[in-house]
């Protein structure tokens, strides 16, 4: 009756695996016979002798704490000296209920019990009530013997039968030795085995990541989510975006359809994007036709932007400039040239 905790490795997968687990659960639950002997030492109302007697109980495990068994004995004592009577016989059962504070191999136990005796004093003879209350232990000497012995107090009411003494009610300690014999081999717990939990994964590097790939990495960069192609400041907050691919109608502010598919990827970055400084929207010519012409072409190609941003839902405020051919990238002499110059550019104007 020795809880015991079964601790393994088991090898899974090729790979070994402690147990994460104690098989510690209490399963015995098993009958048992338990022979005994006892001496009781007789209450001073009786006017009687010591005396042996013997029993058998049978019992069962209910769980870690508690037994119930039914037991019947026999007891005999004899008169003390100088009273006159025959021998005390005593037979009789209770229904035991035993509490375990462990079930370790020296295991205590508190036990009360009630039952019925009939009591043989000469030619006098009658049943009685009893009860009895006390402490004990048990010692497992193998799974299937363990040595048992407990001290009882007993109450016994022998409804207004005296046997010549002055009371009805006796009060006698009893003294029983024997042992525990458990029926069928005792359960043990199987040791319970868990997949270890993984391993923690250490947060990767953030000198070592570029989320939003602007170049600046995600521990300097104050700015996440960059909208592509911008170019950025050292804390990697959007400067400028050129728009490429946002072309015009010849000599017009007209955009191209290819031209508003671009410019509807723009607005949907900015409408998530979660900075709302203003943004300037600066457009620019190549040199062909006059500076003049260059100029006011730049500004309306630039408005015609900031009307579809604005009409797409962004809500950032929206500034258009115009500088026609006055700032080239490029050389204008070449049609290679021209073509880089004829741009449109967000510039963030809050870095």
């Amino acid at each position: 009756m020795i809880k015991k905790h079964l601790l393994a490795v088991a090898t899974f997968t090729g790979m070994a695996v402690m147990p994460l687990a104690q098989a510690d659960e209490f399963l015995d639950n098993r009958w048992y016979a338990a022979p005994f002997a006892t001496f009781i030492h007789t209450g001073g109302d009786r006017g009687a002798q010591d005396g042996w007697g013997g029993g058998l109980g049978i019992g069962k495990i209910i769980n870690e704490h508690f037994n119930v068994e039914l037991k019947g004995f026999y007891q005999g004592f004899d008169q003390k000296p100088g009273v006159n009577g025959a021998e005390w016989q005593l037979a009789g059962a209770t229904a035991d209920v035993q509490y375990f504070f462990s079930r370790n191999a020296f295991a205590p136990y508190t036990v009360i019990g009630l039952g019925g005796m009939n009591t043989r004093l000469g030619n006098t003879e009658e049943p009685s009530f009893i009860g009895e209350a006390g402490a004990g232990f048990t010692y497992e000497l193998h799974d299937n013997f363990l040595l048992r012995s407990d001290v009882r107090y007993r109450y016994n009411n022998n409804f207004d039968t005296t046997f010549g003494r002055d009371t009805d009610e006796f009060h006698d300690m009893v003294v029983n030795v024997g042992f525990v014999v458990p029926f069928g081999a005792k359960p043990t717990a199987v040791a319970k085995f868990e997949m270890p939990a993984p391993a923690p994964v250490a947060a990767p590097d953030c000198s070592t990541l570029d989320s939003d790939n602007d170049g600046v990495n995600d521990c300097q960069d104050q700015c996440a989510n960059t909208i592509s192609g911008s170019k950025v400041d050292y804390q990697g907050c959007p400067v400028s975006l050129e728009l490429k691919g946002v072309n015009f109608i010849v000599d017009s502010a007209e955009l191209t359809v290819n031209a508003m598919a671009i410019l509807d990827g723009v607005a949907a970055s900015l409408i998530s994007y979660p900075e709302k400084d203003d943004i300037e929207v600066h457009g620019h010519t190549s040199s062909e036709g006059s500076y003049a012409h260059n100029m006011g072409l730049s500004e309306r190609r630039s408005q015609s932007v900031v009307d579809y941003l604005q009409m797409k839902g962004v809500t950032n405020r929206l500034i258009a400039r115009g500088y026609g051919e006055s700032q080239p990238v490029a050389d204008n002499n070449t049609e290679e040239g021209r073509s880089m110059n004829r741009r449109v550019e967000l510039i963030w104007t809050g870095n």
